[in-house]
């Protein structure tokens, strides 16, 4: 069974940075899309960053401020987040099992972690 956990979420005060981590057991993260999403409360889960075998894509939101990256030894995925905003204030959800279709979808990932908190203050 394929298992993703997060982990590395907690309060920054914005400007701040932070580094999830998504540790991925029962398949390999060298093949296939896997993604990060947040969603905050009230809103919709959206699409953060995502990536490929090395192509990576970024919300317009994060770009150049979020860093999406692979360690195929510890079959983990990271996101690396700086200058952090109250916006950024989400809990974040690591997803694999790319199905298919848009990769910002999220009916397009079969697998998802719990979820790590990230909240920022002002």
């Amino acid at each position: 069974d394929i298992q993703l956990v997060e982990s590395g979420g907690g309060s920054v005060q914005a400007g701040g940075s932070l580094s999830l981590s998504c540790a991925a057991s029962g398949f390999t993260i060298s093949r296939g899309v896997m993604a990060w999403f947040r969603q905050a409360p009230g809103q919709e889960r959206e699409g953060v960053a995502r990536m490929a075998e090395i192509e990576k894509r970024y919300a317009d939101s994060v770009e150049g401020r979020f860093t999406i990256s692979k360690d195929y030894a510890k079959n983990t995925l990271f996101l690396k987040m700086n200058d952090l905003r109250p916006e950024d204030t989400a809990m974040y959800y690591c997803a694999a099992d790319f199905v298919g279709g848009d990769t910002f979808d999220v009916r397009a990932y079969k697998s998802w972690g719990q979820g790590t908190p990230v909240t920022i203050s002002s």
